[in-house]
């Protein structure tokens, strides 16, 4: 056992030793190095805050939408041009009530209409070259729905009351062309014109040429034929005039030897034929018959 000596030397020496006090915290160059990441940060957060700030005023950031672009119950509204640089797929796009609208483009521009199996089906493309449409049929119609235009692979269809052809060389058709009624505009005249092939024209009931207020003319560089083969052709006129229609010319004996003669008669040949001879007391045709040969 320690006497009380002891003791009390052993607290007095205790006593006399400092205290040891140990540091907590960052001290010296690395606090140094945080406060300035500290400032760093603090500054790039109120430059991100006032790039962000500035970037909402330009873009024109609203509860209803960006700029130009408004969100409505109905979709997306759209005021002023906008330019889209992706291809952009819409339901509809419709202009504002009582105001147009326009679609440019510096190229073309292509409307497709594809099936599920993305093949296209109907396209239609404007562009500086011309306009083109591609599809199984085309149609135009009227305000009222009166059909206009129409044309498919089978048919093209013209549904107006007029069908009119301002080119300088009329309408050509390389193949037949099947009507009704062929008419002129008023006080102008009507020319139907094959310049290098014959002219046809049919009908199994016949056909009619009329022309109340001007003449007729039919010219052929070969042949003219009229051709009728259950009925009759008719010339009904108050003159009729046979132009440069070949003389015959009687044979040395049965010929006078007179005065000139100006009377003819108008023959006919067995190959239908005609041609003048001298009138005489009698038909001279019988004499006058080497035109026939």
């Amino acid at each position: 056992m320690m006497t009380q000596e002891q003791c009390t030397h052993r607290n007095n020496v205790q006593s006399s030793e400092k205290p040891q006090v140990y540091k907590v915290g960052i001290y010296g160059w690395r606090k140094r190095c945080l406060y300035f990441f500290v400032l760093l940060l603090m500054i790039l957060i109120l430059i991100n805050l006032a790039l962000t700030i500035w970037i909402l005023k330009v873009m024109n950031f609203t509860i209803d939408g960006m700029g130009n672009l408004r969100i409505t119950e109905k979709g997306l509204k759209l005021e002023g041009d906008s330019e889209f640089l992706q291809p952009l797929y819409a339901k509809e796009i419709q202009s504002k009530p009582g105001r147009p609208l326009f679609l440019q483009s510096s190229r073309n521009v292509s409307v497709n209409i594809v099936n599920s199996n993305n093949q296209l089906l109907t396209q239609l493309v404007t562009g500086s070259s011309g306009f083109k449409a591609r599809g199984k049929m085309f149609e135009v119609k009227s305000t009222s729905g009166k059909l206009l235009f129409s044309a498919d692979e089978q048919e093209v269809v013209v549904g107006a009351e007029r069908l009119r052809v301002m080119g300088a060389e009329g309408a050509v058709f390389s193949k037949s062309v099947e009507t009704p009624h062929v008419r002129a505009e008023p006080f102008k005249e009507l020319r139907l014109e094959s310049p290098t092939r014959s002219l046809l024209m049919e009908a199994p009931k016949g056909i009619q040429i009329l022309a109340e207020a001007g003449d007729i003319q039919a010219i052929c560089r070969n042949e003219l034929r009229l051709e009728s083969k259950d009925g009759e052709i008719s010339l009904d006129a108050r003159r009729i005039r046979l132009m440069r229609l070949p003389e015959g010319k009687a044979s040395t004996s049965s010929s006078s030897s007179g005065t000139r003669q100006t009377v003819y008669e108008v023959c006919v040949c067995p190959n239908g034929r005609l041609f003048l001879s001298q009138a005489g007391t009698g038909s001279t045709c019988q004499i006058s018959n080497n035109v026939c040969l």
